[in-house]
């Protein structure tokens, strides 16, 4: 069974292609990602608008190049990510999935975008155990528990104000790194000294919600350090910003995953998202799950980050796990629950 998958939430538009074995393995195809972060640079964020009117121009292109890259003439079915993200950028996705679902006469599936950053996994590391997944990104932070790959997945905690990945870009505006932030805090804090500024860690008191996260707190914490340094006239010692930054938010992140990990009991947590290419954040991880005993499953940089591999590879299981398909009639839903890996 050969599966295309088409991501549309955010500024990339991907289109992949997997191939599913009777013995459980998915094989990668084809990955094709269009990005138009470079558009959004100038204004700090990712505009709606841009983004939307990038993915139409890159959605067709996309779809040839990875038809060409896996040498298929048409897939087996189409999955699509329905939500959640940007209302604009999920229609132009979703209308090009369906386009191509009914001209090829194939069956369509709407899926969760959250749930394709845990199955992308599967790809490097095979079948997936039960688990509990972290997912960090410009617009998510969750912590999940994920027993099965074609069922529903439980959300533990999530964030109550700003994503990580969001804190980052925030951050990085503030000393002027540029955009996207992530990157560029990360290498900045290679220099720098990640105990040489005590920024505080949010909700971890011991009355906060045991997997819920909070950025703004280290977000402001960070503003007024560097307000408080230009009021005084001091070089800003960015490299040390950086790392003391990036290490508050590792901390929490990491701390409430093996927290969940254990009070669930699993062995095993996956990291997932874009942010998660930190550096810090997947060092932090790699120690305290040694630490723990439990076993660490992290995708490489490319797959982390927003891809039709992703989606295809969630639909390649939620279709051997026996789901139909969704009508051509299905509506986006930016603001779609994580439980729901599959919209009717």
């Amino acid at each position: 069974m050969i599966v295309m998958g088409v991501e549309s939430s955010c500024d990339e538009t991907g289109v992949g292609i997997v191939r599913w074995h009777e013995d459980g393995a998915c094989e990668l195809l084809a990955d094709e990602v269009a990005s138009s972060v470079e558009q959004h640079a100038r204004f700090g964020g990712v505009v709606p608008e841009i983004a939307s009117r990038a993915h139409l121009e890159a959605i067709v292109p996309a779809v040839r190049r990875a038809l060409a890259a896996a040498d298929v003439a048409r897939p087996d079915a189409i999955a699509v990510t329905i939500g959640p993200g940007l209302a604009g950028a999920l229609l132009v996705g979703v209308a090009a999935a369906k386009a191509y679902a009914a001209a090829w006469d194939i069956p369509l599936y709407a899926l969760n975008h959250l749930g394709g950053h845990v199955a992308v996994d599967t790809l490097e590391h095979g079948p997936m155990p039960p688990c509990v997944a972290l997912l960090v990104s410009g617009g998510h932070t969750h912590l999940l528990h994920v027993t099965d790959l074609a069922e529903q997945i439980t959300e533990l905690g999530s964030t109550v104000d700003d994503a990580a990945g969001e804190a980052f870009d925030k951050v990085a505006r503030l000393l002027d790194l540029g955009f996207p932030g992530g990157p560029a805090l990360d290498a900045a804090a290679a220099h720098g000294d990640p105990q040489s500024i005590a920024f505080p860690r949010g909700m971890t008191g011991p009355r906060d919600a045991r997997y819920d996260f909070s950025f703004s707190g280290v977000k402001t914490a960070v503003a007024r350090y560097v307000e408080a340094a230009q009021r005084d006239g001091r070089e800003l010692p960015i490299p040390d910003i950086a790392a003391s930054f990036q290490e508050s938010v590792a901390d929490v992140l990491t701390l409430k995953a093996i927290r969940a990990a254990q009070d669930v009991g699993v062995d095993t947590l996956v990291l997932g998202g874009g942010a998660t290419a930190n550096s810090r954040i997947r060092s932090m991880a790699q120690e305290r799950c040694a630490a723990a005993g439990i076993t660490l499953r992290v995708p490489k940089p490319r797959l982390c980050t927003d891809n039709g591999v992703m989606i295809a590879t969630l639909g390649a299981h939620v279709i051997a796990g026996g789901a139909k398909p969704s009508t051509l009639t299905v509506a986006t839903d930016p603001g779609l629950a994580v439980s729901t890996t599959q919209l009717p």
